[in-house]
């Protein structure tokens, strides 16, 4: 009579899961109950994969980006903990006054930029090169692209490149990257550069290409985060100041804007002297972000 009384109890907790208390056994199995989905899930966050243990890796590397890249490539869990996490370190690490600047309060509301941190990761250590020619920028041939051992962004470069109605915004914008082209009879360099603005869906750049009702690209992407682009040049929003800044002769440049406020474009450098290159040497700029690998 007992044996048969404690049978029930057994059977009555196993179907009213409410009073049932879980056992060792019924975590490791499932039990009848279904707990082992919140011990499996509790177990997949320990070890190396816990985000504190990850931080600690990473900090001790110095927030290595190749490395960041590569743990990112080996499951979708380190890489959804690497795009939330620890690029964002490796952006805070790298480039501390200039991501700042970006986050300052209203203009990434809750600590999100516009494309995501790898996106900004990527802009910051990877220059996208020229895949193609585009509509006003010819190519005999493309420049593929290539990490960068180290690039100089500033803020002063990008107001250079913003039209005079739209000074208000804050735009990072890089030294251009020299690829030696032969095929220009060795006059000039492909130049390739890369910038950022800060809150873009607020700025008045924005609001300026909504406005003319300029037209996104139908076969260009944003290198750095896939999104669509607007043509500064269709626009007719390229400053004179911009082929100053790069080195460039006028119209000799392109460069586009996606949606999420990341720019990338192209230009022709020509050759400068001695004494301009030590001119430009000489400059100096107290905004000027200095970014290595």
């Amino acid at each position: 009579m007992m044996e048969r009384s404690r049978k029930n109890r057994n059977r009555n907790a196993c179907s009213n899961p409410s009073t049932r208390t879980a056992t060792a056994e019924d975590r490791n199995s499932g039990g009848c109950g279904g707990g082992g989905d919140s011990s499996s899930s509790s177990d997949a966050n320990r070890g190396i994969l816990d985000e504190r243990v990850l931080m600690l890796v990473f900090r001790s590397m110095d927030w290595d980006p190749h490395v960041i890249c590569v743990a990112a490539c080996v499951s979708r869990r380190l890489r959804a903990v690497a795009g939330r996490v620890l690029f964002r370190e490796l952006c805070f690490a790298r480039a501390p006054r200039m991501v700042a600047a970006l986050t300052s309060v209203g203009a990434a509301p809750g600590g999100r930029l516009g494309g995501g941190w790898h996106a900004l990761a990527k802009l910051l250590f990877f220059c996208c090169g020229c895949a193609a020619p585009t509509r006003f920028f010819t190519l005999d041939r493309p420049a593929p692209g290539h990490f960068v051992p180290a690039s100089r962004f500033s803020k002063t470069s990008g107001r250079s490149f913003l039209a005079r109605r739209c000074w208000g915004d804050l735009l990072f914008v890089s030294d251009p990257c020299e690829h030696r082209e032969s095929s220009r009879g060795g006059d000039e360099d492909l130049g390739a550069y890369r910038g950022v603005f800060r809150g873009f869906m607020r700025s008045r750049t924005r609001a300026l290409l909504i406005g003319k009702q300029a037209e996104l690209e139908a076969g260009v992407r944003c290198p750095y985060c896939g999104a669509r682009v607007w043509s500064m040049t269709a626009a007719g929003l390229v400053p004179r100041s911009a082929s100053r800044r790069l080195g460039s002769h006028e119209g000799s440049l392109e460069y586009f804007v996606c949606v999420n406020g990341h720019l990338h474009g192209y230009c022709w450098l020509a050759h400068l002297s001695t004494d301009e290159e030590e001119e430009e040497e000489e400059e100096e700029e107290d905004d000027d972000v200095n970014v290595a690998l």
